[in-house]
């Protein structure tokens, strides 16, 4: 696993986190309490995942962008499953997310809602609590609402967005602290 040095991952009493050894924590992230990542899942700059209450668990090659908030609810944990993207500033709290879906920047996804399998909630949209959306589909509006199937090949768009992911990894795992040289 790659944890940068300016992240933090804390245990709360008997809530740790559990990092998959090919995981990735960049700067300024933050992991507090019961968080599950799966293999290489990786949580982007100043990221959020706080599991006080209950658990989290982020799926295998999913990314949790800049930025993001996830938290849970009393009685409701965080479902994250396998390749899925969730844009930077998004928010997801006490839901279930399917796999291969792909949440948009800004993007509120609030407790109770389940979002099905290759789904795309777009940027600024908010997901309503409890709202359940079927597998494929592009939910869009405040409060969101379906607007549509997705297309197989915007389908595959929400994958190969969290393989673009994954070939970032080693990059930012390598990155250090050294600044430009500056000119006399």
């Amino acid at each position: 696993m790659s944890i940068a040095a300016t992240a933090s991952v804390l245990a709360l009493s008997d809530r740790a986190p559990q990092l998959a050894e090919d995981s990735f924590v960049a700067d300024g992230a933050r992991i507090v309490g019961a968080v599950t990542l799966g293999s290489r899942a990786s949580v982007w700059y100043n990221a959020v995942l706080r599991g006080d209450s209950a658990p989290i668990v982020v799926g295998a090659d999913s990314n949790v962008q800049d930025n993001v908030s996830v938290h849970v609810d009393s009685g409701h944990g965080v479902q994250i499953g396998e390749r899925v993207s969730i844009g930077h500033n998004a928010v997801v709290h006490g839901c279930t997310i399917g796999d291969g879906s792909l949440i948009g920047m800004g993007a509120v996804v609030l407790s109770g809602a389940v979002i099905g399998r290759g789904c795309l909630v777009a940027g600024g949209a908010v997901v309503l609590g409890g709202t359940e959306v079927p597998d494929g589909s592009l939910v869009a509006g405040v409060p969101a609402k379906v607007r549509r199937a997705l297309t197989d090949e915007e389908r595959q768009g929400l994958i190969d967005n969290a393989e673009i992911y994954l070939g970032h990894i080693d990059t930012h795992a390598a990155a250090d602290s050294r600044h430009p040289s500056r000119a006399a």
